[in-house]
């Protein structure tokens, strides 16, 4: 298996030191603090190793509190707020330095069935009609050579933009990313792993749409994005080893905060979740 994705599995296998008490580790991203979805994919492991094998999760509602050290541990609580006839409820507390730096609410369902429709998936060529993302900003004559250092740090997915002038643009463009995405190899046959791991995806480049109306440049050393919260619903069976097209728009962005919406299908237009979240943006000149 591929070295960078094989440790991000071991970053999502958490230590249990007691019942409903888990520790994790971080790994840096070249972020000023902890990635989001590091944090998103731990709890929800956390959460999802007290949960019985026959429920999925299908929704998580979170808030990110402080910046994460990425040289600490971090240890998350699980409260077993309550297992009903088909659905359990978690909540999740992520502590750092005796502080809680996260938490997060997931629930947990029985399969069952029920009315059926979605939203169909836009037109839009296929992965392997486009360029790697890390092979275009090698290429890009736009990004200084010091941001692009970012661009070399090795990831467990792999991103294909369908508009990269628009996410690496530093020109007013529409406020919507459209780009494939997978983990970089083969992922062992684990539900719970591979909606760790989406919820770990599901947190690149959200907030990067809400400032592409404005003309800033990604990545700037200008310009500071925090995620505030983070919400997801998990509709259908998914591999995040196959391709996946992540469809994000921001409708406003308002008092120094921007909200992104996300549209996750598989290669046969299935919706197979959906994500918003709304963070902090801050730019100086």
């Amino acid at each position: 298996m591929n070295p960078v994705l094989a440790d991000l599995i071991q970053v999502l296998q958490l230590e249990q030191l007691e019942i409903n008490l888990f520790r994790g580790v971080s790994r840096d991203l070249g972020f000023p603090q902890v990635f989001g979805g590091q944090v998103l994919g731990q709890a929800l492991a956390a959460a999802s190793a007290t949960i019985e094998p026959d429920r999925n999760v299908h929704s998580l509602h979170a808030y990110f509190l402080l910046p994460g050290d990425v040289k600490a541990p971090i240890i998350y609580e699980v409260d077993r707020s309550r297992d009903g006839g088909s659905f359990s409820s978690r909540r999740v507390v992520a502590i750092q330095h005796g502080q809680p730096i996260f938490h997060m609410s997931a629930s947990f369902q029985v399969a069952q069935q029920g009315l059926d429709h979605q939203s169909a998936m836009p037109s839009v060529p296929k992965p392997e009609e486009l360029p790697d993302l890390h092979q275009l900003v090698s290429k890009s004559t736009d990004i200084p050579p010091e941001l692009k250092s970012w661009f070399k740090i090795p990831l467990p997915i792999e991103f294909r933009p369908v508009n990269a002038e628009q996410l690496m643009s530093a020109h007013p463009s529409e406020a919507s990313t459209r780009f494939w995405f997978r983990a970089v190899d083969k992922l062992p046959d684990d539900v719970v792993l591979h909606r760790c791991v989406l919820a770990y995806a599901s947190d690149f480049y959200l907030l990067r749409t809400s400032t592409q109306p404005h003309g800033i440049p990604f990545p700037s050393a200008h310009l500071r994005l925090a995620s505030i919260d983070h919400a997801m619903w998990l509709h259908r069976p998914m591999r995040v080893d196959d391709w996946l097209l992540y469809c994000i728009d921001s409708p406003s962005a308002s008092g120094a905060r921007g909200l992104s919406r996300g549209a996750i299908y598989d290669r046969a237009g299935t919706l197979v979740a959906s994500v918003a979240q709304e963070g902090l943006i801050r730019y100086t000149h």
